[in-house]
Order: structure tokens, then C-alpha cells, then sequence
């Protein structure tokens, strides 16, 4: 199972499964279960940067941070928060 999904089967059932995974979430990746994701804002070139640009698209994070930065929302751990619909 690791490689193509962790916790869901191959039609988008939520399957058990214990044990490692070698899933890197990017651009490109097609989300199988989830519709909705709140995260703060990280950092630039980051794994995590990676996977909401997955989630919402690059472009439409890169504005988002633009915007962020502009108003002053707090970055990192202890910042502001985002809901990606």
C-alpha cells in the first residue's frame, strides 16, 4: 500500500493500515478523501508548502501568502491559520 495511498484503498475507502509510507503529497497529486484543509501559513520552499500547493494550486496559495503578508498575519507554528476549501 505506501507508494500511492496511506490511509484509503484504491475506490477512496478509508482502509486500516499500520506501518510506514512513502507517500510525498505535491503538485500533481490527485486527493482521494479530503475537501477541506486548515493549516498555517509556512515556509517558503518547504514540504509543507508543497502540499497546499497540491491541495489549493500554487498559484492560488502564492496570492493567498501575498495577501498574508500584506495584512500581517503571523507565520509559522504560532500564526495565523487558513481554511483551503
Amino acid at each position: 500500500m505506501p507508494g500511492d495511498a496511506s490511509v484509503t484503498d484504491r475506490n477512496s475507502v478509508l482502509a486500516p493500515y499500520t506501518g510506514n509510507t512513502d507517500l510525498y503529497i505535491m503538485p500533481g497529486y490527485t486527493f482521494r478523501l479530503v475537501d477541506a484543509m486548515i493549516t498555517n501559513f509556512h515556509l517558503p520552499r518547504s514540504t509543507l508548502i508543497m502540499l497546499v500547493s497540491a491541495f489549493a494550486g500554487r498559484e492560488r496559495i502564492l496570492q493567498a501568502y501575498e495577501v498574508a503578508k500584506r495584512e500581517g498575519y503571523r507565520f509559522y507554528s504560532f500564526g495565523d491559520a487558513m481554511l483551503l476549501l
